[in-house]
């Protein structure tokens, strides 16, 4: 009797999932007020699915974090005041700093890829007490030690690239 029931009331309930209202983009807003929608002029979306994100709050725990909102237009046609050019000698201080940051990142890397390299031993890394026992334990830790080396010669790699991207540094 109870299998009936759920059966019989399952379809009931999942029609409300098949019917959504019709949502409306209205520049970078969206809505489902069709009033609202025909006021301002917008237009109904076609397919897919609208996630909305709540601005003004902190960004989630989980290490989300807030997208850049893309230059708007006033109604005059002008950029606003936040998107205007910097100026040339507050860019160069933050190109400054950009390179400090990235320069430390390379030292600190360059640092452990050397570690790396000095603990792997060209394929011959110390055996340890377990490992002279074990060999499957001892390949594991040459296995991974060798993954280790690649994935940091590829971090210092992209720190390099991130430095030729910069400007020069001019003094």
């Amino acid at each position: 009797m109870k299998k009936l029931l759920v059966s019989l009331l399952l379809p009931l309930l999942s029609m409300g999932v098949w019917s959504q209202d019709v949502i409306y983009r209205c520049g970078n807003e969206y809505t489902n007020d069709a009033s609202q929608a025909k006021a301002k002029g917008c237009k109904p979306v076609d397919g897919g699915h609208v996630t909305v994100i709540h601005g003004g709050g902190k960004p989630a725990a989980s290490g989300g974090s807030a997208a850049p909102r893309a230059p708007t237009a006033g109604a005059t046609g002008t950029a606003s005041p936040s998107t205007a050019k910097v100026n040339s000698s507050a860019q160069r201080a933050r190109d400054s700093d950009a390179r400090a940051i990235l320069d430390g990142e390379l030292a600190r890397a360059q640092e452990k890829l050397t570690k790396l390299r000095q603990e792997y031993n060209d394929g011959n890394p110390q055996r340890t007490a377990l490992e002279l026992r074990n060999p499957q334990v001892y390949q594991e830790r040459v296995e991974q030690l060798k993954a280790s080396i690649g994935r940091q010669e590829a971090d210092v790699a992209g720190i390099r690239r991130e430095l030729d991207r910069l400007p020069a540094a001019s003094n």
